[in-house]
C-alpha cells in the first residue's frame, strides 16, 4: 500500500474590502449520506489562510465533505452589516464538494462580500 499525498487547504478573501479575511472560524465535516461528522476546525490567520492544511495528508481520504465558514461575526466586526440587524443574509456559508484523488492537493477558497460569495477549486 502506498502512502497518500493529498491534502486540503482553504482561505478567505474579503472582496468588499480587498484584503484577506482574518479571524473566520472554519469547520470541516465528512459527509456520509445524511450524516455529518465534524473532523476539524480552525481560524483564518492574518493572511486569510489556515496555519496548516485543514485536512492534512495523514488524515486525508476520498469522499464527500463540507466546509462551513462562520462569516457573520467577521461581517459585523468590520461594519459591513449592522450589529443590530436580525438574521444575516450570509452568516454561515456551507460549501459541499467531493474528493476523488487521494494524491491531489485540493484548495477550496471563499471569496466573500456581505451579500454574495464565490468559490472554485484552486491549486
Amino acid at each position: 500500500m502506498t502512502d497518500k499525498n493529498g491534502y486540503l487547504t482553504t482561505h478567505v478573501l474579503d472582496t468588499a474590502r480587498g484584503c484577506p479575511a482574518q479571524g473566520i472560524v472554519i469547520t470541516l465535516y465528512r459527509l456520509k449520506g445524511e450524516e455529518r461528522e465534524r473532523i476539524a476546525a480552525t481560524v483564518t490567520n492574518d493572511d486569510g489562510r489556515t496555519d496548516s492544511p485543514i485536512l492534512p495528508k495523514e488524515t486525508f481520504s476520498t469522499g464527500e465533505y463540507e466546509l462551513v465558514f462562520a462569516t457573520g461575526a467577521y461581517l459585523r466586526e468590520h461594519g459591513m452589516v449592522s450589529p443590530d440587524s436580525g438574521p444575516l443574509f450570509l452568516d454561515d456559508i456551507p460549501i459541499r464538494f467531493g474528493i476523488d484523488d487521494p494524491d491531489a492537493h485540493y484548495h477550496v477558497p471563499l471569496l466573500l462580500s456581505p451579500f454574495g460569495y464565490s468559490t472554485y477549486r484552486g491549486s
